[in-house]
């Protein structure tokens, strides 16, 4: 079953990618989760400091050790997409999340 498109500031949900913004004491993390047939099939994570200044963290959890570093938003989401096996173009980002990088 496919979700209908969902959008809010923090949350963006399209061709089964579900993306989460939210912020803790130390970072900005945007995490994907990807589903099929009803269950997590792959998640990934791009994090930045909570000042919105440094390079950005791709990890395959919000919590996962750290795979790369980018400067670039494109180049996170790049990395996050393959991390999910989908295109990047089928990313959804949500609004709060969208002046991640440098």
């Amino acid at each position: 079953m496919v979700l209908p498109p969902v959008m809010s500031s923090d949350v963006a949900r399209a061709g089964g990618v579900t993306a989460r913004y939210r912020e803790t004491d130390e970072e900005r993390l945007l995490e994907f989760e990807r589903a099929a047939g009803g269950k997590t099939a792959a998640t990934a994570a791009i994090a930045q400091n909570r000042e919105g200044y440094a390079m950005l963290k791709v990890r395959p959890t919000a919590g996962g050790d750290e795979l790369e570093r980018y400067y670039g938003f494109d180049m996170a989401l790049d990395h996050a997409a393959e991390l999910l096996e989908v295109a990047v173009t089928d990313l959804p980002v949500p609004e709060a999340a969208t002046d991640m990088g440098m």
